[in-house]
């Protein structure tokens, strides 16, 4: 069988797609994005905050070690998932 069979080309490991992967996870759980899986949005805001803080962690434990661009990355999508999970909370 062949490798991708019904499965959509995979992204390129790197850290960029990593928090491309939480903060649409993230997103989903907020409600913003639909999953993939059903089709339905849905609010799991204990989820969305555990995959924010995910990205938190990895910012910190990263901090020195990142391109200017990741480094930029990272802090907008950490920026705009806050902004959303508050509006989401209230």
């Amino acid at each position: 069988p062949r490798k991708n069979a019904g499965h959509p080309p995979l992204p390129e490991v790197n850290f960029t797609s990593l928090i491309f992967s939480l903060s649409s996870s993230a997103l989903m759980h907020i409600g913003e994005i639909a999953d993939p899986q059903t089709g339905e949005k849905q609010k799991d805001l204990p989820l969305a905050k555990h995959a924010i803080d995910t990205i938190s962690m990895l910012k910190e434990k990263t901090e020195g070690n990142l391109s200017q661009e990741e480094h930029k990355f990272i802090e907008s999508v950490l920026m705009d998932l806050k902004w959303r999970y508050v509006k989401a909370v209230k």
